[in-house]
C-alpha cells in the first residue's frame, strides 16, 4: 500500500513539473499609449520584462522607456537585434530607446545574456 501512495504522489508531482515547465501561458499585450507622431510604453526590468509583450502601431515612431530595477549583470543591457538596437541600461533610472516599427510583425528583444526576453508586436 505504501508503494502505491508513493507512486501516486510521485506522478502526480512529475505531472506539477511538466505543466509547470512546459504548460503554455496565455500572454496579454500592452498596448502602447499614442499622443500625436509618438507612441510610448514603459518596460519594467526586474526578474524579466514587465510587460513581456508590446504592441505598436505600424508606421509611428515609438519610444520604449525601459526602467531597471534589478541590478543583476544581466540586465546591464537591452537587444533589439530587428532595429539594430544595443544599448546600456542604468539601475532606477529610465532609459529610452526610440524605434521607428515600419514592418508589421513580431520582433523578439532580449537581455544582454540572451536569457531574458520580451516581445515587440507591430500591428
Amino acid at each position: 500500500m505504501n508503494k502505491l501512495l508513493v507512486l501516486v504522489i510521485a506522478l502526480v508531482v512529475v505531472g506539477v513539473i511538466i505543466w509547470w515547465f512546459f504548460g503554455k501561458r496565455k500572454v496579454v499585450a500592452t498596448a502602447a499609449v499614442k499622443d500625436g507622431d509618438r507612441q510610448t510604453i514603459e518596460i519594467t526590468v526586474d526578474g524579466g520584462y514587465k510587460p513581456a509583450v508590446v504592441e505598436l502601431e505600424r508606421g509611428v515612431k515609438a519610444e520604449l522607456v525601459f526602467v531597471r530595477k534589478d541590478g543583476s549583470a544581466c540586465f546591464d543591457e537591452v537587444v533589439l537585434p530587428d532595429f539594430g538596437v544595443r544599448t546600456h541600461l542604468p539601475v532606477n533610472q529610465p532609459h529610452s530607446v526610440t524605434i521607428n516599427p515600419t514592418k508589421a510583425g513580431e520582433y523578439k528583444y532580449a537581455c544582454g545574456m540572451n536569457m531574458f526576453f520580451g516581445k515587440v508586436v507591430v500591428k
